[in-house]
Formats: C-alpha cells, structure tokens, sequence
C-alpha cells in the first residue's frame, strides 16, 4: 500500500541523460503559440453543440469554463515552473499526491490529449465537406458522418484520413510541428476576425432571447461541453523539455493563450449565435452557418472555411504533440512498457508510439458522434485539472521551501475553486458519458495493476 500514495521527489523528474533527447528550441512566443494551436481550434466544434445545450446562454457558458480555466491555469503555471518536463499533470501528481493519483492522471490525460483529435477531426471533416458542397461536391453518403447504430450506417472517412496525415507531421519532428502550427494559428486568427468584422452589425437582439432557454441545467450542461474549447492551454506544459527557458517561458505561454483565446471566444459566439437562431446551427460548422445567413460572399466564405480547417487542424496537431510525450514521461518513469519512451535518432520525437496513437485515435473519429467524443474528453480532463489544482495547494502544504519561479496569487483560493468548479461541472454531464468513463478508469486500473504497479522506477530505486 505504501507504494501507492508513494510521491515520487522533485529532483527525480529531471530526464534521463542517456540516450537522444528532446530539442530545447521553443520560447514563449512558440509556446504560446502551442497554447492557442489547442485552443482556438475547440471553437469549431463546440459553439453549435454548446448552442444546443444552452441556447445563446452559450456565451455565458464561455464566460464561466475561462473563469474556471483561469483558477487551473495559475496552478498549472506554479506546477509547470517547478516541474519543467514534459509529463505535465501526471507529472505534478506524481510529485505531490502519489503514484496511484498519478496514473490515474496520466491515464486521463489520454482522453485529453489522445481522444481530442477525434472530435476536432469530425468538425474539420464537417468543415471541409461545406466547402465541397459549396462548389458541388459531395462525399457518398457512406463516408460523410460518424453513425453506425442507424438504418444506413455511415463512418467519417475524411476524419480518419486527416488523423493519420497530421500523425505523419507529428512524427517527423517537433520543429516542423511548431512551424505549421504557428503558421495555422495566424491563419486561423485572421480569419476570426474577418468573421467578426463581417457579420457583428447583423446581430439580432431577437435571437439572445430567450437567454437561457433550458434554464440553469442547460447553462451548467454548455459549460461542461464548451469546456473542451479551453483545454488546450495546458499543452505548454508537455512541452517544457523543448523549451529554452521553461521556469520562464511556459508560464507566460500558459497565460497569454488562456487571455487571447477567452476573448475571441466570448466574442465568436455572440457574433455566431446573434446572427442565427442557435436551432439552426449545425454541430460542427456553426460559424459558416452564421456566415452564410448575413454574407453570401465567396470570398469571405472561403477566408473563414480555410480558418476552420486551419484551427481544427492546430488542434489535432498540438494535442498528438502532447499525448505521446505524456506517454513517453510515463514510460520513463516505467509505469509503461520502455518502448513507448523510445526516441527515433532521427526526427528525434517518440515516432513509434505517436503512429500508434494516430492509427488508434483515427478509428475512433471515423465511428463514434461528435457530441459523444466532445463529453468522453471533458470528463477525463475536468477530472485532471481538479487534481493539479489540489495538488498545487498539498506541495504549498507538505514542502513550501521547493523552488518556484512562478506562484500563483491568491492560493487557496484559486485552488480550491478551480477543484471545486472542476468537479461541479462534471455532474452537468450525461449518465452514458459517466458509464463511458467508469469503463475507462477500471481498465486504467486493470493495466496499472498488471504492469505500472510492478515495475514503476519508484518501485525499484526506493523500495517501496
């Protein structure tokens, strides 16, 4: 039992020096960048669905996830500054809750992380076949959408191509990954603001009201929802080790992508939702939906359908950065199989286990609904950022005189309402999405049990 409330020390999570390691080539600007890359695209795939959940109370359910987001924020910026490796919460959680609290993280972390390409591919599928149609071309009604309980089952072929044509890049090299990204992240925010500055004068008070259709529930229900469209800004985190100045840089990546993408949000979804009743909206291309009842330009349409592809695109490429580098911390740290730590000398990334991870992510976009993804990720994530939020205030606790380049203010209390508000926000989600997740968590344990338990590196060295 001592083994599983064991706390791996600080000074432990340094990596290893044997072997190729990972490029410290990022500053700030790069990281922020990654920050936005992960975020800005969640916009896509969340205002309609959101909508559907709250009606144009949708605007205040990004109000309340960035409030909520801000509190795990500053605790992930503390974290980050003190830990600066790629494991990102599961690291955190090793260090100041134990070994069982941490891979019951790292084994959320791969809903995160790894499941979030999939809902992200399903709107830049739903994206790309508007702008097909838009010119007169259409899919076979096989290969258009995720649903296979229906008469006529259908899979989302474009999904699954793009998943593996995004887990090529990611394989070939972080640089490359970051260039494309930076660049996708400048298109896709010039776009946001072309859709912005075009249809703000049409907003239509008469389609804000009601505000809050479905009432309270609904709100709470968006929120958990529209949670997805923030989750990115901790993937700064996983990528410390590839960073110059991480005790500097990755707190201030965290920060500035949070602020910059919590105003464009707030301000996308009242444009989307003031132009167009939010039951006309579609799940995953709201904003074209929006576009099209206030300018039927060609031009401008295909400005905001390229910064649609572009932002879920950002997305599917920064969140398969981050999960296999939590893969490869946890297996350095044994509680995975060696292999999945394994560096190729010559993209100098974990090659081998991001193919995996795309070929796997990749089925998953091509059978399972948008919604159902959307609500499998945020669960495994609000579970996550609960945890660090707590965990930071423990390491305050059990060791104050560590190190921290970066503490956040106010603790506790932005603590224990980010763990509090965490928490809260998962009971707005539905009963299949919690039987989804408790399915998940035992075979997280049943692994754990088999493999994580008997050969993790604190087993060994200390004894435990």
């Amino acid at each position: 039992m001592s083994q599983l409330v064991a706390c791996q020390p600080l000074g432990w999570t340094a990596p290893e020096t044997t072997g190729p390691g990972l490029r410290r080539i990022l500053g700030w600007p790069a990281l922020t960048a990654i920050g936005l890359g992960t975020m800005l695209g969640g916009i896509f795939p969340t205002i309609g669905a959101g909508a559907h959940a709250a009606g144009p109370a949708v605007i205040l359910a990004y109000v309340l996830s960035g409030l909520v987001s801000l509190c795990v924020a500053l605790c992930y910026a503390e974290f980050a500054s003190m830990v600066p490796v790629a494991g990102s919460a599961y690291t955190y959680a090793y260090a100041t809750l134990g070994e069982l609290v941490a891979w019951i993280i790292g084994w959320d972390l791969i809903l995160e992380y790894g499941l979030s390409l999939a809902p992200t591919a399903s709107s830049l599928s739903d994206y790309f076949q508007h702008m097909l149609a838009n010119v007169g071309i259409a899919f076979p009604a096989w290969a258009q959408t995720a649903n296979l309980g229906g008469a006529h089952p259908q899979i989302d072929l474009c999904a699954s191509f793009v998943t593996l044509a995004i887990t090529l890049l990611v394989a070939v090299g972080i640089r490359e990954s970051a260039g494309v990204n930076g660049a996708l992240v400048v298109l896709q925010i010039l776009s946001m603001l072309v859709f912005i500055a075009v249809v703000a004068h049409a907003i239509q008070p008469a389609n804000l009201h009601p505000l809050a259709p479905f009432g309270y529930h609904g709100v709470i229900a968006s929120t958990a929802l529209v949670f997805f469209a923030y989750i990115g800004f901790d993937t700064v985190t996983v990528a410390s080790e590839e960073s110059k100045r991480p005790e500097r840089d990755v707190p201030i990546g965290i920060i500035l992508a949070l602020t910059l993408g919590g105003i464009l949000y707030v301000a996308l979804t009242l444009c989307t939702v003031g132009v167009l009743r939010f039951d006309r909206l579609s799940d995953g291309a709201a904003m074209l939906d929006a576009l099209g009842a206030v300018n039927r330009s060609h031009l401008l349409y295909w400005i905001v359908a390229l910064g649609g592809l572009a932002g879920n695109a950002t997305v599917m490429l920064t969140s398969l950065l981050g999960q296999v580098r939590i893969f490869y911390v946890m297996a350095r740290d044994r509680m995975l199989p060696p292999g999945v730590a394994r560096i190729h000398r010559v993209f100098r990334t974990p090659a081998r286990m991001t193919a995996i991870t795309g070929a796997i992510v990749a089925v998953f976009a091509a059978v399972l609904p948008l919604t159902d993804l959307l609500t499998l990720v945020n669960i495994g994530t609000l579970a996550a950022f609960a945890i660090v939020c707590a965990g930071v205030l423990v390491l305050r606790v059990v060791n104050p005189a560590a190190p921290r380049p970066f503490r956040a203010p106010l603790l506790p209390l932005f603590s224990i309402a980010g763990a509090a508000s965490c928490l809260y926000l998962v009971t707005g989600l539905q009963v299949a999405t919690w039987i989804r997740y408790a399915l998940w968590f035992a075979v997280g344990i049943v692994v754990y049990a088999l493999y994580g338990f008997r050969n993790s590196r604190l087993r060994f060295i200390k004894g435990v």
